[in-house]
């Protein structure tokens, strides 16, 4: 075992799936994306997971409203963890219940909120995810008042994902984050700063046994070995 795993105490192998689900990076609020032709075959029942920055629940405007109402009659579900560009002020009005085993903020019945540290059971496959991340624009943001420190997973949430996965044996199917790790950013952007977040992820990394890690944030497509940076692309997860 690795010796920066130190939260997990064991490890086991992990198990092959299929997946149907669709999966793409930020969106930042661009209705177009949902115009993409892979999303046209996608019906009643199925996903579409988003790594972050969805960008519908920014300012809580009429518009808005009106936008999310039109998202929300597609035929799928918009399944999404949140980055680094939302309004955090916004989403705590929204209540906490239970779907796919975890706990979620249900936007609208076909747009929900998957929260950090939680593992959910989709079609027989179980996703972790991990929302959030460290804003490169934090400075200007802070002037104009839209910087909201909730971006930055606090050590509570991070243990609540280690008591998770531990209980889960370290094994799930796939990983779903805003930011990646820091061997898979480095591979698609070199050499960038350590954070507390990217330490816990880089542990996690070690420690967890996953099929395939997807991320956004980087404004990036490219498949990795083992994870696959997104941003405009759409791909079926597993595939």
């Amino acid at each position: 075992m690795d010796k920066s795993c130190r939260h997990f105490p064991t490890k086991y192998a992990v198990k092959a799936g299929v997946w149907m689900i669709c999966i793409t990076g930020d969106i930042h609020g661009e209705y177009a994306r949902f115009e993409h032709k892979k999303l046209k075959s996608l019906k009643e029942g199925d996903c579409l997971i988003v790594c972050g920055d969805f960008g519908f629940l920014w300012n809580d405007s009429p518009q808005e409203r009106a936008m999310l109402k039109k998202i929300s009659e597609r035929r799928y579900r918009i399944l999404f963890v949140d980055g680094t560009h939302e309004n955090f002020a916004l989403l705590k009005r929204y209540p906490v219940s239970e779907l796919y085993g975890g706990r979620v903020q249900k936007i609208t019945d076909h747009i929900i909120h998957l929260l950090r540290g939680e593992i959910y059971t989709i079609e027989g496959h179980t996703f972790f995810t991990f929302g959030g991340g460290d804003s490169t624009d934090k400075d200007f943001r802070l002037d104009n008042g839209t910087w909201y420190c909730e971006e930055q997973p606090s050590p509570a949430e991070m243990a609540y994902a280690v008591r998770n996965l531990t209980a889960a044996g370290r094994q799930v199917d796939y990983i779903v984050t805003h930011q990646p790790a820091m061997k898979e950013r480095a591979l698609v952007e070199g050499i960038v700063p350590r954070t507390p977040l990217t330490d816990f992820l880089d542990e996690l990394s070690h420690a967890v046994r996953y099929e395939r890690w997807y991320f956004g944030s980087l404004h990036k497509n490219k498949r990795l070995p083992h994870a696959h940076s997104l941003f405009t692309d759409i791909v079926t997860v597993g595939k």
